[in-house]
């Protein structure tokens, strides 16, 4: 039996990485599959309130995307959570280390989340890390 459930662990704080999982994240919800994205590590610190999106690349390819005006990877993560099945969760974890409370992320993002929740609930689906 195939699984449509797709859980992405972003904890990468290069450009290339949070693309790509902002691409996987897109267009699995909107290909109807179930998504679940849990934010932790140094990826948290772009989902604050008015954060940057400009994050360092890892070579020629995160330098190509700024310059061919690729939509950023918050505006993909937003995208797959409007218009897809996609909960994108804050790692509690993270927060407490960041000292960061649920109202100073970007509105988009669920209530958060642990790791232990996270993984029982990617139990029998594909599982991405980045």
């Amino acid at each position: 039996m195939v699984s449509d459930k797709i859980s992405i662990i972003l904890v990468s704080e290069l450009r290339e990485d949070l693309q790509m999982a902002g691409m996987i994240a897109s267009v699995g919800a909107v290909s109807g599959n179930s998504v679940s994205v849990l934010i932790s590590m140094n990826a948290l610190k772009y989902f604050l309130k008015g954060a940057s999106d400009k994050a360092p690349v890892a070579g020629h390819m995160g330098e190509m995307l700024d310059r061919k005006k690729a939509p950023s990877f918050k505006t993909l993560f937003e995208q797959a959570a409007e218009l897809g099945d996609a909960r994108i969760h804050p790692c509690s974890m993270a927060m407490d280390v960041l000292g960061v409370e649920w109202r100073d992320l970007d509105t988009f993002l669920k209530e958060p989340m642990g790791l232990t929740k996270f993984l029982d609930d990617a139990r029998g689906g594909q599982v991405w890390s980045f």
